[in-house]
């Protein structure tokens, strides 16, 4: 049980929530309260910073666009696990069993 007064912050507001009692929320108006609990999601929180964001995403995202770059997709995704299992769809089939699940499509495992 969460004590009043914790805050969450819901960064995958976007995609649904992660919290049963999430709702998108606003820059101008950014947090409420259910139960004392403290809870911000707002919906495009690096919107809020884009220059800072921008350079975040470029300073943990710039390894994997280099790797593809040099080593093409499916050495780079045979090379490092994190690049491989961010693949969803390949070749027209899904790859990626969540997904297909969550659409109810065949799941085909990927074999680099």
């Amino acid at each position: 049980m969460l004590q009043p007064g914790t805050v969450l912050v819901d960064v995958a507001i976007d995609q649904g929530g992660c919290f049963e009692t999430s709702r998108p929320t606003s820059h101008t108006n950014p947090v409420y309260t259910v139960d004392g609990i403290v809870h911000y999601a707002v919906a495009n929180i690096p919107g809020a910073v884009p220059h800072t964001s921008t350079t975040a995403l470029t300073n943990a995202t710039l390894r994997y666009a280099l790797a593809l770059a040099d080593k093409g997709w499916q050495q780079a995704c045979r090379d490092d696990e994190a690049l491989y299992r961010g693949l969803n769809i390949v070749n027209g089939k899904v790859v990626f069993k969540a997904v297909a699940d969550a659409f109810g499509l065949p799941y085909e495992p990927l074999k680099l």
